[in-house]
């Protein structure tokens, strides 16, 4: 696989690949979540290529003090053969050339497998509660 940063030509194919792996809810939409992502650390979003295909992307972002990962996904049809693993230590290695001495991210607690992917390559649940608060409404998402 090959892994590379996203170009704005991989924009609709990467929503398709949310859409396939479900991470597309209604109150986070898609295209806005790019359109903000190519203004911020744009090099920290990566996508997988195989065969000219889009199978696999990941957000990673740094606010100096811990690193944030988003949208990690691996198209149904490639899954267990190591690319998640595969995008994680990429962007993994990129967070770790800027300094960032820690990664959070979030999984939907329901998600009982993609917490124990998480648990396998290192990942541990924090003693903390997550809270967020919306400041834009985005437009709904056809999820």
């Amino acid at each position: 696989m090959l892994i590379r940063p996203f170009r704005d030509s991989d924009e609709n194919a990467v929503i398709g690949l949310w859409r396939a792996c479900h991470l597309v809810v209604p109150w986070n939409n898609p295209a806005c979540d790019i359109e903000r992502k190519r203004h911020v650390q744009l090099e920290l979003f990566l996508v997988g290529e195989l065969d000219g295909h889009i199978v696999a992307s990941v957000f990673g972002g740094y606010d100096g003090h811990r690193g944030w990962i988003n949208y990690l996904a691996v198209a149904p049809d490639y899954r267990r053969r190591g690319l998640g693993r595969a995008m994680m230590a990429a962007v993994e290695d990129k967070l770790r050339a800027r300094g960032c001495p820690k990664i959070n991210l979030q999984v939907r607690g329901t998600n009982a497998e993609v917490i124990e992917f998480y648990r396998s390559i290192g990942y541990a649940r924090d003693p903390v509660v997550s809270m967020g608060k919306r400041l834009i409404d985005d437009p709904p998402s056809t999820a």
